[in-house]
């Protein structure tokens, strides 16, 4: 795992009606209040109307993995959140972390027989049906997802 902090977000703020750059521990207790603190200022700003339940599951699942998967609950790593909302194109969220990364095209899909009664799984399969767009970058410790 590497000791640098996340890449920052750059953004051409006089386009966008939200831009945030947050950074929090690789803490699982860390998620719930970020998570709270980027809907409120989603639904202040109205980028994601009608789509809240989807943008906040969905930004709950990545931040989940890049805690418990990118690193490995280790306190002292951190993960960034970049929000950005342009009015014309949707809701950007960009959540990266300093892991090693992964493969998505080697996680096994929760539908399979075997997979049905699983407790975990099941946040990269739900980020994809609930987002317009998800992309993983930098060999997986970047996920990039949009809603229009």
């Amino acid at each position: 795992m590497s000791e640098d902090l996340p890449q920052r977000c750059e953004f051409d703020r006089g386009k966008l009606a939200l831009a945030l750059d947050l950074t929090i521990s690789a803490e699982v207790g860390e998620i719930e209040p970020v998570v709270e603190r980027i809907m409120d200022e989603v639904r202040k700003s109205s980028c994601a109307r009608g789509t809240e339940f989807e943008v906040e599951t969905s930004l709950r699942e990545a931040l989940a993995n890049a805690v418990v998967h990118g690193c490995d609950r280790d306190p002292s790593a951190q993960v960034r959140i970049c929000v950005s909302c342009d009015p014309e194109r949707g809701i950007l969220i960009v959540v990266r972390d300093p892991g090693c990364g992964f493969d998505p095209e080697t996680v096994p899909s929760p539908l399979h027989a075997e997979r049905l009664y699983a407790s975990h799984g099941r946040g990269i399969y739900l980020i994809n049906e609930l987002m317009d767009e998800v992309h993983f970058k930098k060999g997986g410790t970047e996920i990039w997802m949009r809603k229009r």
